[in-house]
């Protein structure tokens, strides 16, 4: 097999790597800390609540009556989008 040498780093992109991180670092950081008001508080409060609910209620049945049910609820729908037989017979 052949392999690709790697291509080195050249000195100058070291110099840059090095004055940049100096620069970052002797800058202090600003960091600002936004608070979420009551309606959107209130709104993840009921997103939690309707997710769990959804999880109860998936766990309570089993897969095997989620399969009954579904079977139910085609075997009641009406035929009214089955494909029509074309043809003779």
């Amino acid at each position: 097999m052949y392999y690709r040498k790697k291509k080195k780093k050249s000195k100058s992109s070291k110099e840059k790597m090095t004055k940049a991180l100096e620069a970052s670092s002797d800058e202090p950081k600003i960091v600002q800390v936004i608070e979420k008001t009551e309606a959107e508080k209130k709104f993840e409060e009921i997103r939690r609540k309707r997710q769990l609910d959804r999880a109860s209620k998936q766990a309570q049945k089993s897969h095997k009556e989620r399969v009954a049910d579904f079977n139910t609820k085609l075997d009641n729908l009406t035929e009214h989008f089955d494909l029509p037989k074309v043809g003779p017979g």
